[in-house]
């Protein structure tokens, strides 16, 4: 037994490290600087993000760092999940998530995490995804505040993925759920001075200027 799982559990380690080191790639970084845009990190916020790269006046930059930080955690996953299975997928999944939010190429002073939670759900299970998207817009257009939507949204997925399947009698799969509780925990971290101006009301709204 010991000897199947010593190779198992050094797969996992190596799975996890090449998740982390994909998800930590900071795109919003490379790209401004690669346009000449500066460096996001000196603009607006800080972060490193699509929304903060959107205040450098480039919409073209803010989409293409969106995809790409969504799309690393859904390969991280993808790729682990075809080549060693679920548990494989969320272990990369999970760690490419960290790598966005602490990226040891910067000082581990990363994202918020939003655009790659929504690629790493997606890429686990789509309809999962959806519905997670589906949250965030409707918060979004009704309260209009985008952190607060990217907290609704992350709150209701792991409850989204256990309500489906327990009305049918079914467990949810653990990998899926695990990842789906981890990377909320996570939002919500990352994003405590958000939630400290939204109890102060003093978060600005989508399409506001920033004092």
């Amino acid at each position: 037994m010991q000897d199947l799982a010593a190779p198992a559990l050094l797969t996992l380690g190596l799975v996890a490290i090449g998740g982390y080191l994909l998800g930590s790639i900071p795109f919003g970084v490379i790209l401004t600087r690669a346009a000449g845009a500066g460096d996001v990190r000196n603009i607006g916020s800080g972060n490193i993000g699509a929304t903060n790269v959107l205040r450098t006046g480039r919409k073209d930059l803010a989409i293409a760092t969106l995809i790409l930080d969504a799309g690393k955690g859904a390969v991280a996953l993808l790729i682990a999940r075809y080549l060693f299975g679920e548990v494989a997928g969320a272990i990369a999944g999970g760690a490419a998530f960290m790598g966005h939010l602490f990226p040891v190429w910067l000082g581990f002073k990363g994202g918020k995490g939003v655009a790659t939670f929504f690629g790493l759900i997606l890429a686990a299970c789509w309809p999962l995804g959806l519905m997670a998207a589906a949250t965030w817009l409707i918060t979004a257009f009704a309260l209009r505040y985008s952190s607060l939507a990217a907290l609704v949204a992350a709150a209701a997925t792991p409850f989204y993925a256990l309500l489906p399947l327990a009305m049918l009698g079914l467990p949810a799969p653990a990998p899926i759920l695990i990842l789906a509780v981890f990377t909320a925990v996570l939002i919500y971290i990352r994003h405590h001075e958000n939630i400290a101006r939204l109890l102060k009301g003093a978060e600005p709204k989508i399409g506001a200027k920033k004092a």
